[in-house]
């Protein structure tokens, strides 16, 4: 069996095990002494990657919008029953979830680790449709797609990345439509599940008080019953994207008793990814942190002004193919906040970022960041998503302190262009 190697911060006292299993799938596996465990099985395969060449094939597949959603639900069903009731009956508390770059399967539990680890590697390696149970899943997914158009959050954030985007898949809805839900058939599913579900683009972590040399035995012995070898990079396609915004204004009536209003930034940068990528996200992560969090200037002045209220939140959304901040919250009075904001953003533009208020900040997110290691969903669902962009998770803390003044004042500037912000507002029926 291969020698697992080792990697420890010593800044986070943490140590990570790692090697390749057969096939290969990249397994973490990170031992705490903590009475439970948490396993994610994730594949680098989420809404945006509708347009791809099947193995074995030349000419590009463009599939349905959101079959990778569909596909996650129907990995829960096999011949045999239903997944989840195995699980339960194992102790254990499972679930999954879609992204637009992945695409994430995973349990928690307290007892009989080593079960629910075989589960899960077996029923995501073994896909089981039919023409009935997929005809079946699209009129649940339809009632699940209609209760969105209802829902004033999530109609308020799509509106702005459709404003945002004029064609980056990120611009489209993780569950697709009820239209194109409706053309996705057996065939497809198998189609996406032979490119994308290739341990070669896969990752497991794990963690939890184990051995990790007895887990990746386990591991290995699972996979290599399959007698895969490892396949080249999967060859996606996306469309070409204009710097520009699509719109630069969405509104929408529903049934809510006071306005939301959500306003974007769209990074001007894009195509990066590793350490460049991790030092633009907490360099923009600082940045909002000290323009408007809560205890910044502008939040205070919105706050005391009633524009706002304790929903109010900023947000930056990075990967190697799109980036934008988002910031926004419930408002009795969206125009006038749109105003005051736009006004505030520009005089801290004028006055720059002081020194004291950039430490204090860049302090409290080392605090937050030390203490997600305190949860062992954050630390699995976190270094997942680090390393599929090519991140390595225990480099945050180190470059996140090593990060300057003089960088987050750069970032500053790139962000001051009001021509590459959009907003999306939800107001009540019948409002003006």
């Amino acid at each position: 069996m291969m020698r697992l190697q080792e990697f420890t911060s010593s800044l986070l006292q943490e140590t990570i095990y790692y090697q390749k299993a057969p096939g290969g799938l990249r397994v973490y596996l990170m031992p705490k002494k903590y009475n439970a465990f948490y396993a994610v099985y994730a594949t680098q395969y989420g809404s945006m990657d509708s347009k791809f060449v099947v193995p074995g094939e030349k000419e590009p597949l463009e599939v349905p919008d959101g079959i990778a959603h569909f596909l996650e639900h129907k990995m829960f069903e096999k011949e045999w029953g239903a997944v989840f009731d195995k699980f339960a009956q194992l102790g254990a508390s499972a679930n999954a979830f879609t992204s637009y770059e992945m695409t994430a399967y995973l349990f928690g539990c307290t007892d009989n680790f080593e079960d629910n680890l075989e589960l899960l590697l077996d029923f995501v390696q073994t896909p089981y449709f039919t023409d009935e149970t997929v005809e079946k899943e699209k009129g649940i997914i339809e009632q699940e797609l209609r209760m969105y158009l209802d829902n004033p959050n999530r109609v308020l954030y799509q509106s702005l990345l459709e404003s945002l985007y004029h064609s980056n898949p990120v611009r489209k809805d993780i569950g697709g439509t009820v239209e194109s839900v409706q053309k996705i058939t057996k065939e497809l599913l198998y189609n996406c599940y032979r490119t994308f579900y290739h341990p070669s683009n896969m990752i497991l972590f794990a963690v939890g008080n184990f051995d990790p040399e007895a887990v990746f035995d386990q591991v290995y012995r699972n996979l290599e019953r399959l007698a895969l070898d490892e396949q080249p990079p999967i060859k996606r396609v996306y469309p070409e994207e204009d710097a520009s915004l699509r719109t630069k204004y969405v509104k929408n009536e529903l049934d809510v008793s006071r306005p939301r209003y959500l306003l974007g930034y769209k990074d001007p940068v894009v195509g990066l990814r590793g350490r460049a990528l991790m030092e633009r996200e907490l360099g923009v992560s600082l940045l909002l942190g000290v323009a408007l969090g809560r205890s910044s200037v502008l939040y205070n002045k919105l706050y005391d002004a009633g524009l706002i209220d304790d929903s109010f939140s900023t947000s930056y959304m990075v990967s190697p193919s799109y980036g934008h901040i988002m910031i926004g919250g419930n408002t009795p009075d969206p125009e006038r906040l749109h105003q005051e904001l736009l006004a505030g953003l520009r005089e801290f533009h004028s006055a720059g970022i002081n020194e004291d208020d950039f430490e204090r900040v860049k302090r409290s997110a080392i605090g937050q960041f030390v203490g997600s290691f305190n949860s062992i969903e954050s630390v699995a669902n976190n270094f997942i998503y680090a390393q599929f962009n090519g991140i390595w998770l225990l480099d945050y803390l180190p470059v996140m302190e090593n990060l300057t003044l003089e960088q987050v004042r750069g970032l500053l500037t790139e962000f001051a262009d009001e021509k590459q912000v959009a907003v999306s507002v939800v107001y009540p029926h019948g409002s003006e």
